[in-house]
């Protein structure tokens, strides 16, 4: 089943073409306002399951002629694994496992924008990647038992000032820097989430082009991991990580498409009001030049 919040935060089920609004049979579930009730639903889901494929057979509203939002802006956790792919095989070995904590307010959706701030980064990328989202309560699980603590799975876009220090914190947690969507879809839609295929495109060119397959470390550790850290709720995310050859600049007034299969396509735009530049390259491209240092800047402020 393809979830969704369409329009003011109305929560939708996607039946073909159509989404069937489905607010109002989720009011007795708990919540501060509706984008509290995806969250509510998901820890309930045995509950309403059936009331929501009921629901998906009437006829709804063209999904082309409504606003998509994120379908989950307030998780409690946002976690994304860090180096978690073997870039095409051409790693020596993995990476050791290690991610980090993102803040939740950054999460964007559908056709909104990723605004690039007025600091000294050395570059702005958006790393494509599959997000799993939690079904249960989860502290300590194993590997052999991580399935049954997934939901679904959604896009997720990691947006990244680089070259800013000291940490993470200040490159990963910006606001709109957590572009999600354009569904939530439930885990039984997918035969094997360890073998899609995840796309980007900037102004319509296929930037970053790979397969879940690639992981260094499979979705189940991921999440047996994660979970070993601190406690998952319901409603959590954790992105998967990317493919690190096709990252590449975004820039003011690009147009990214993010299409995961089974997934759909998340569309986002960038704004940079400073109007900087770099040259149009991924890091493989940079790399098969010969050059082992970022693509450097060619315009507006900070430029060296």
């Amino acid at each position: 089943m393809k979830l969704l919040y369409f329009n003011d935060w109305r929560l939708g089920v996607l039946a073909g073409d159509n989404v069937v609004d489905v607010t109002d049979q989720l009011q007795d579930i708990p919540h501060r306002d509706s984008q509290d009730l995806m969250g509510g639903l998901i820890a309930r889901w045995d509950q309403y399951k059936g009331k929501l494929e009921a629901a998906a057979k009437a006829g709804g509203v063209p999904v082309s002629g409504v606003r998509v939002r994120a379908p989950l802006p307030r998780p409690i956790n946002l976690d994304c694994m860090a180096v978690n792919y073997m870039e095409n095989g051409t790693l020596p070995a993995p990476a050791p496992i290690n991610g980090f904590h993102k803040s939740p307010s950054g999460i964007i959706g559908n056709g909104d924008t990723m605004v690039l701030g007025d600091v000294p980064a050395s570059i702005f990328e958006g790393e494509a990647e599959l997000a799993l989202v939690i079904g249960k309560r989860a502290t300590n699980v194993s590997e052999a038992d991580a399935v049954s603590y997934i939901f679904g799975y959604t896009g997720f876009i990691d947006g990244s000032a680089r070259g800013l220090t000291p940490g993470f914190y200040l490159m990963k947690s910006r606001e709109t820097y957590a572009p999600m969507g354009p569904y939530l879809v439930t885990a039984d839609e997918f035969k094997d989430p360890q073998n899609l295929s995840v796309k980007l495109t900037n102004n319509g060119v296929v930037m970053q082009d790979f397969n879940t397959n690639d992981m260094a470390h499979n979705i189940k550790k991921c999440v047996a991991w994660t979970s070993s850290l601190h406690t998952l709720e319901p409603g959590d995310v954790i992105a998967t990580g990317t493919n690190h050859r096709g990252l590449n600049p975004f820039m003011d007034g690009d147009k990214i498409a993010l299409t995961v299969e089974g997934v759909g396509t998340l569309n986002i735009s960038v704004s940079d009001d400073l109007k900087r530049t770099w040259k149009r390259e991924t890091r493989l491209m940079r790399q098969e030049q010969g050059h082992k240092d970022p693509t450097p800047q060619t315009g507006g402020k900070y430029m060296k």
